[in-house]
Formats: C-alpha cells, structure tokens, sequence
C-alpha cells in the first residue's frame, strides 16, 4: 500500500543534521521496536517531511534533506528570554534544583499556547529560557523506512490521531 492522506504510517529513520565542523552527526535514531507511526495529512510535522513521502509504498527506503525554512525555521533570538523566577514558583517557592541549564520546562504562553523552553542559564534575575524548536536553524537529513502503512480507521479520522501500538490510547 501507498503513504496518502488519511493514511497511519510506521517509519524508521536516522535523522541527522550538520554539526558546528559542518560534519552530519545523528541526533534521533527511530528504529523497528518504536517506529514513529502517524497519520498522514494530520501529523502536525513539517509539510516539506510529509511531501517527500507521499506515494512511497510500504518497505520502500527513503533518503531526503529538508533545508531549515522547510523544517522548523531559522533560529529566532528573540525567542530566547529572560524570565523572572517568579514565574516559575510553586507554592510561592522557587526550587532553582528543578531548573538545571538544559531542562525542558513546559510552559503555556498568554493565549494557553502549550511551549516548551530550554533553560540556558539560571542567576538571580531570573532564567534565561529558548523558546526555539531544538531542531530550528538545522538543515535536517533524513535516511529510513516506510516500515508499514494502513488505512486509518473511522475512529482514528475522527481523533486526528493514531490510536493503538505506536499511536494514542484513550
């Protein structure tokens, strides 16, 4: 069967992107005991990632790059903030043990837009929060396999989502 529209799609991959030398490190390894399954049209992944695929058919390899405007955009510094340590309080508490440069701390923006940020830094101001997608201003270069496709069924159609191994479970 063909990836198209409406259909749940197992992949595997190894995605990889130019490190700072400009050599091509591997950043994400999806393989057959976790393929990454979706439903095709309705993945919420870049469209670029969905176009190349389109048409392939189960087993078939694939290999194609994805220039960043294609992927997750250019690195944007103004998404990178600093935040007061107020924001981040519980129980009008600051726990700074919770917050180690690197972590991923999700957040909702004013509109309740879900986010994640990066912490880059922590003093006493407050955190120095990345906003970006971690992927932003990377070209990505993909190489795997369409492992399976199927139909979605009446039911996933109607979630937006996969449901079963691999998808949702309700």
């Amino acid at each position: 069967m063909k990836i198209t529209k409406n259909a749940v799609v197992a992949l595997t991959y190894d995605l990889k992107i130019n490190d700072e030398e400009g050599k091509k490190e591997t950043v994400e390894k999806v393989e057959t005991d976790q393929p990454m399954v979706f439903l095709f049209g309705c993945s919420g992944l870049p469209e670029k990632f969905e176009m190349e695929l389109d048409g392939k058919e189960e087993g078939e390899n694939f290999q194609f790059e994805l220039n960043s405007e294609d992927a997750y955009g250019a690195y944007d510094e103004e998404a990178v903030v600093k935040l007061p340590t107020d924001v981040f309080k519980v129980d009008d508490k600051f726990n700074p043990e919770d917050f180690t440069e690197g972590t991923v701390v999700p957040m909702t923006d004013q509109d309740g837009n879900m986010l994640k940020g990066r912490v880059l830094e922590i003093d006493a101001e407050g955190l120095l929060m990345d906003f970006n997608h971690p992927l932003a201003g990377h070209n990505l270069f993909f190489e795997g396999k369409v492992e399976n496709v199927r139909m979605a069924n009446a039911e996933e159609l109607e979630h937006g989502h996969v449901h079963g191994a691999g998808g949702h479970h309700h």
